[in-house]
């Protein structure tokens, strides 16, 4: 069949996502205290929105990083929040970190969740901008990535005050049209038959523990599917829309998803996959797979 890629998009894309994702370095350990966690198999303990995590360091890093899934926070080494930590504690606030202005933290806190909207769906657009299929549309990507930028540059009062549910729906259009354009161009250009499963999938799909072992997934939507703890083994997603789709223990060993579309780090960290798993050169193997 014909490559879906070529090296040209990969070199580019992933020199463009190197600032979405999360640097601690530079980050007041937002994920930490920000966000709310219970106690599950993901978390060792329950922690509410604005209480710093148990494990967090006057210097803002994590105590027990190097051992985090043996100590029970499996969802910390999973999550990444797209560049928006950094973003908020050095441009949002200027690099004042919430111990020295306690009186900001709330408003910090508040401020991330919608900065991480923001920052993925820069992520989104910078694969749409690399996709030659999408050429039709290029300008309106051109102009959502340039709006949704700035919109990442916008003071903490202005970042509350955003309707970034109402953004997402207009950027969520273009990455949609953005999807049928490349998944058309795919097919059109495949060479031989496909042979799709016979189990239904397709976008929100409930695909919970689906047997898909060696399963020809190629150019399918599967936008929001539920493929939790669902077995693709050897499976071919090449060309396959993953916006959004649920991986957590899913098994992807052996799996393609070399030419996926819109395949994030949060979703592979969820997963289960080994050296055989083929990935988007943009994307890393987490240190956890086998």
């Amino acid at each position: 069949m014909a490559e879906i890629q070529d090296d040209n998009i990969e070199v580019s894309l992933k020199k463009s996502l190197v600032a979405l994702h999360g640097d601690c370095e530079n980050c007041f350990g937002l994920c930490c205290v920000a966000l709310p966690f219970a106690a599950s198999s993901d978390f060792a303990a329950d922690k509410e929105t604005g209480q710093p995590c148990a494990n967090l360091r006057e210097d803002f890093r994590c105590g027990v990083h190097s051992s985090l899934r043996d100590r029970g926070y499996r969802g910390c080494t999973v999550y990444d929040c797209f560049g928006a930590g950094q973003k908020i504690s050095q441009v949002t606030f200027g690099g004042r970190d919430w111990h020295q202005n306690p009186d900001s933290a709330k408003q910090m806190y508040a401020a991330f969740p919608t900065m991480w909207q923001l920052q993925e769906l820069l992520w989104y657009l910078s694969e749409a901008l690399t996709r030659p299929a999408a050429q039709p549309i290029l300008e309106e990507l051109r102009t959502a990535f340039a709006e949704t930028e700035r919109l990442t540059g916008l003071g903490a009062e202005e970042l509350l005050r955003l309707d970034a549910g109402l953004h997402r729906a207009e950027v969520n259009r273009l990455l949609l049209r953005t999807s049928e354009l490349v998944r058309e161009d795919a097919r059109r250009r495949h060479q031989g038959p496909l042979h799709p499963p016979k189990k239904k999938v397709g976008r929100g799909a409930d695909l919970i523990g689906a047997r898909l072992k060696g399963a020809d997934l190629r150019y399918a939507n599967l936008r929001g599917a539920y493929l939790i703890a669902a077995d693709l083994r050897d499976a071919d997603l090449r060309g396959a829309d993953l916006i959004g789709t649920d991986f957590r223990d899913a098994d992807i060993r052996g799996a393609d998803l070399s030419g996926s579309l819109f395949l994030t780090q949060v979703q592979l960290n969820a997963a289960k996959g080994d050296a055989r798993t083929k990935l988007p050169a943009w994307l890393s193997r987490p240190d956890h797979w086998s």
